[in-house]
């Protein structure tokens, strides 16, 4: 897809600083810019390669202020949000792709499976099981399982190798990455002197709409009833939600992230890396934590927090400088111990010769 200045500002309702006419076909980071290539600066931190760039448009924002002259051959298209913009155009491109269709070969599907013929893509090696229903445009990538009674919502995208355990139930409009395994048991046992009795996964996951799970995460079934994933949730790769769980709308969630059973997470809520939540804990909405954090009990809505066991923010990071600076204050509290100690000798030694 070949687009000019005046066309993408015309998509961004952008205004064009430059040739109106010169045209891109390609994308480029600002850094390692290339003719016939667009890029955007978003973080101030890399303003110093607009200068410098060799890409032909540069999305940038409103307000940004150019203390030099840019090179001649770079046209901007300034936008309220160049990073926002920068999305806007990706999807365009990707929506412009060839969809596949049909079903390929050999796969396995049940009688008793519904979907439209016309509206479908299964791709080769998957299995499609008893009474499962597919929505309208609903793509399943090759090597994929879909269990028996599985629903999946209209335009959901189930990419390569994802298992789809029994009675799951997926929203329209979802994306679920390689790998991601949905549905399988619960971490439950009980036990029994030095063996362990599992108990029964009897529940499902339920996956509302606008969901997108990366690749290799899993989400366990309940025991009972359902592991809840709220409309419009971002889980990144590798991540383990137990079982019972539920993660709330628009709330999203970055890699190696642990979940334990029973939590609730609240909406709006960002969850940094390798975040571990111990179980049976409500997490408020709006809430912000901070990679490697541990969460241990309850936490209200609204905050920021980081560290574990977790505290807000600001204490985290007066708490960081104290602990660097340990070391120190240890040989200065030793140093000040035999000082200490000195003295009381002197003062113990002049006593004795007083009496």
């Amino acid at each position: 897809m070949k687009l000019s200045a005046k066309q993408i500002a015309g998509i961004l309702n952008g205004k064009v600083e430059g040739d109106e006419q010169v045209a891109v076909d390609n994308f480029s980071k600002i850094e390692e810019g290339k003719p016939g290539t667009l890029t955007f600066l978003a973080n101030l931190k890399y303003t110093h390669y607009i200068y410098e760039t060799k890409a032909s448009i540069a999305l940038v924002n409103d307000d940004l202020t150019l203390e030099k002259a840019l090179p001649k051959t770079l046209t901007l298209i300034r936008v309220k949000d160049a990073y926002r913009a920068l999305a806007v155009l990706l999807d365009l491109v990707e929506q412009a792709k060839p969809k596949k269709t049909g079903i390929e070969s050999p796969v396995f599907i049940s009688s008793s499976a519904s979907f439209s013929q016309e509206e479908i893509y299964i791709g080769a090696f998957s299995y499609i099981g008893e009474n499962v229903k597919l929505g309208k445009n609903v793509a399943v990538y090759p090597q994929s399982y879909i269990g028996d009674n599985v629903e999946i919502g209209d335009n959901t995208i189930i990419y390569a190798g994802v298992k789809l355990y029994a009675g799951c139930k997926i929203g329209q409009r979802c994306i679920i990455h390689a790998g991601a395994v949905i549905g399988s048991d619960g971490f439950g046992f009980v036990k029994e002197g030095e063996s362990y009795q599992k108990i029964q996964q009897l529940g499902n996951v339920v996956i509302e709409d606008d969901v997108e799970i990366g690749a290799n995460t899993t989400i366990d079934r309940a025991v009972m009833e359902s592991t809840l994933i709220r409309r419009g949730v971002k889980l990144d790769n590798l991540i383990q939600i137990a079982h019972n769980v539920e993660i709330g709308e628009n709330t999203g969630i970055a890699a190696q992230v642990g979940i334990s059973g029973s939590t609730k997470v609240g909406k709006n809520c960002m969850i940094a890396g390798q975040v571990g939540l111990g179980g049976h804990i409500t997490i408020g909405d709006n809430t912000n934590i901070g990679a490697q954090a541990g969460i241990i009990s309850n936490i209200e809505s609204g905050r920021n927090i980081m560290g574990s066991p977790a505290i807000d923010v600001k204490n985290f990071f007066r708490s960081s400088i104290i602990f660097a600076k340990l070391p120190d204050l240890y040989r200065s509290h030793n140093q000040l111990e035999k000082e200490i100690g000195t003295l009381k000798k002197e003062i113990n030694k002049e006593k004795s010769e007083e009496i």
